[in-house]
């Protein structure tokens, strides 16, 4: 399962941070930030388990920054 966020984190400093304490207190999450988008993307991947986004929210918003799910944008023809 891949879940995608809108973050305001600019800091790779910062995003490398955040990264290490999701993939210690997550365990089999992986997670990657794309800091050059400009929703700040940060992607969660979890090959076992089901992603716990408001965790996640939680954790960043601890840290100072804001964090939501980028809802999939599905096109009806």
């Amino acid at each position: 399962m891949i879940e995608i966020f809108k973050t305001n984190i600019d800091d790779p400093y910062e995003a490398a941070r955040l990264i290490g304490q999701m993939e210690r207190l997550f365990s089999g999450y992986a997670v990657n930030f794309d800091l050059d988008d400009c929703d700040r993307i940060m992607r969660v991947k979890s090959e076992t388990d089901e992603i716990d986004a408001d965790g996640i929210i939680a954790l960043v918003a601890t840290s100072g920054f804001n964090a939501e799910v980028l809802q999939d944008e599905i096109e009806i023809l």
